[in-house]
């Protein structure tokens, strides 16, 4: 029964926010209580949600002054040379503007942490989309993505938990991966290409001097092939329609909402974190390149290469987890206004602009820690994960890595990595050592799943992501998943082709 109502509070959750019947925030909070109730568990739902706040309050202080921390640095202009690189190269052409995205993210996942990833990714690109129509959730999937396959760095999480979980070393797991994560990544850059070709049929080319040209009928109908309209009108390409402000823009496969639509979590007033964290303004309007305005009054070019070695030093000590990551980043915030922005009314500001995506971030973490909490606290992920070890025919006990790295999808998709692995990944590794599978290529087929787990909605990061974008979770989701599945599978077969699973 546990089995049963585990699947269909999960499946309700995501029929739910993918028909936009409920924002993601009340999703997460009233349908684990109503199962709850449902179970005959009712009289317990407070200490579960309690249990469930308890773990993730660490996540959610985390991710609340990674915020502050990552914010000021792009409000200080610390990615500035990076993002003006990845925007020459990209040169307002829409294919380059989406291989760039991946380009972009591969490269800021290297600090581990998919919500500074997302920022500083969504800060750089959100403008270029905004400029050339392009379907913003086609950014905010290939950013997961990409981040998805970097995410297997050893100081990423998974990794960890696997190693703690089977008491192997890191290395020993992640090494050999190196290959066939490298295969998913390249994977990762061929959709972007293809997604980019979608994107450029759909509205044309613009050289990046015209994009740069304040946005007038003339441009966009050079760019577009049709007609176009201001704020709240429509602007049409060539095989596709976007609109304006309070719109949604469709195209390549997905559909993207658009400034002042409800984005699950961004800001329409604000135009979510990129304008008030890069412009110092608090206005959202799509005004060019505003996100990175040269002159803007936040800039703090004298101190660049201070914030350099602080940004290195605070990601070293969470590599040799000095600290635990939670009191780096309160330390790193409180130090980089400090330094940065010396008075106090500085300061506030700062911090005011950036309130609206720690807000909706927190809030969001500790709805999920609803979620999980009656899920864990019931039973039902126990129960479901059993279920789906003993659905496993023996026969398939020699293959058990393969049904690892395949059973990795799903489950790291509906349920935590803590849950995954510290829950399920012991079972299975016990299974395969019974049949003479090693618990190394156990543990490597489980990273194969971290490309979709990133699109989970139990991963606080990607309201990060859809909330700086302005896009609505079930878009994302809709778009994404197929996408990352995909991406999934190809690290897998990789994996077994190069003899490593």
């Amino acid at each position: 029964m546990l089995t049963v109502l585990g699947f269909a509070m999960i499946a309700t959750f995501l029929v739910l926010i993918m028909l936009k019947k409920m924002s993601p925030i009340a999703a997460l909070v009233l349908i684990p209580a109503l199962f709850c109730v449902a179970v005959g568990q009712g009289a317990q739902l407070g200490d579960y949600v309690i249990d469930g706040v308890g773990k993730l309050a660490p996540t959610a202080a985390m991710l609340m002054f990674a915020i502050v921390y990552f914010g000021v640095m792009i409000d200080v202009g610390l990615f500035d040379p990076i993002v003006r690189g990845i925007l020459r190269f990209c040169k307002a052409d829409p294919v380059r503007v989406v291989v760039g995205t991946a380009v972009l993210a591969a490269i800021v996942s290297l600090d581990g942490d998919g919500s500074t990833t997302f920022m500083i990714t969504v800060s750089a690109m959100y403008p270029l989309y905004k400029r050339l129509g392009m379907s913003l959730v086609v950014m905010t999937g290939v950013a997961a993505t990409a981040n998805g396959v970097m995410n297997t760095l050893p100081w990423g999480g998974p990794t960890a938990r696997a190693a703690t979980a089977l008491k192997l070393d890191a290395a020993d797991i992640f090494v050999p991966m190196i290959p066939a994560l490298g295969v998913g990544l390249l994977f990762v850059f061929v959709l972007a290409y293809v997604l980019g070709r979608r994107e450029r049929k759909r509205i044309g080319y613009l050289t990046l001097d015209e994009a740069l040209v304040p946005e007038t009928d003339a441009v966009l109908v050079t760019a577009g092939g049709g007609a176009t309209k201001g704020p709240g009108g429509a602007a049409k390409g060539a095989g596709g329609a976007s609109k304006s402000v309070g719109g949604a823009a469709k195209g390549g496969g997905g559909a993207a909402t658009a400034e002042g639509g409800d984005s699950g979590g961004g800001s329409g007033e604000r135009g979510g974190a990129l304008a008030a964290a890069t412009t110092g303004t608090g206005e959202g309007e799509d005004d060019g390149f505003q996100g990175l305005d040269p002159d803007r009054a936040t800039l703090r070019p004298r101190l660049y290469w201070f914030n350099a070695a602080l940004t290195v030093a605070l990601l070293a000590a969470m590599i040799l987890e000095l600290l635990p990551i939670p009191v780096l980043f309160l330390l790193g915030a409180a130090l980089a206004l400090t330094v940065n922005y010396p008075k106090m009314a500085e300061q506030k500001e700062r911090i005011a602009a950036h309130a609206d995506n720690v807000l909706n971030v927190a809030g969001m973490v500790f709805a999920a820690a609803v979620f999980t909490g009656v899920l864990t606290g019931t039973g039902m992920v126990k129960h479901m994960a059993d279920w789906l070890v003993g659905a496993i025919p023996e026969g398939m006990g020699p293959h058990m890595a393969l049904v690892t790295g395949v059973l990795s999808l799903p489950l790291t998709y509906f349920m935590s990595n803590d849950g995954f692995y510290f829950g399920v990944l012991p079972v299975l590794a016990e299974a395969g050592a019974a049949h003479g599978v090693s618990p190394l290529e156990i543990a490597r087929a489980s990273l194969a799943g971290q490309a979709l787990h990133m699109s989970s909605p139990l991963v606080p990061a990607v309201y990060v992501l859809v909330g700086m974008a302005k896009v609505e979770f079930g878009d994302h989701t809709r778009f994404t998943v197929k996408w990352a599945a995909l991406t999934s599978l190809v690290v897998l077969a990789a994996g077994i082709l190069f003899g490593i699973v």
